[in-house]
C-alpha cells in the first residue's frame, strides 16, 4: 500500500508541475506594439486580473477567454 501512495504522490506532483499556467485572458497572434520604439512583432499576450502576466512569440497555457488577434495591432500597457 505504501508503494501505491508514493506512486500516486509522484503522479500528482508531476501533474502539478507540468500544468501550463492559466490566465484570465489570452490575446493570440496579434501584432505587438510595446511602446519601446522597437519593431512590432507577432505574438501573444496574457493577462491576469489587471496585470500583463506574459508576453511573447507563443505563450503556453490557456485563458478563460481567448481572442484571435490575427492581423490586428495589440498595444499593451500604453494606450
Amino acid at each position: 500500500m505504501n508503494r501505491a501512495l508514493i506512486g500516486l504522490f509522484c503522479f500528482l506532483l508531476f501533474a502539478a508541475c507540468s500544468t501550463a499556467p492559466e490566465y484570465d485572458l489570452v490575446i493570440r497572434d496579434g501584432i505587438i506594439l510595446d511602446g519601446s520604439g522597437s519593431e512590432p512583432y507577432r505574438g501573444d499576450l496574457a493577462i491576469n486580473s489587471d496585470t500583463i502576466a506574459a508576453i511573447g512569440p507563443e505563450i503556453e497555457g490557456s485563458g478563460q477567454l481567448e481572442i484571435d488577434a490575427n492581423g490586428l495591432a495589440v498595444a499593451p500597457g500604453f494606450i
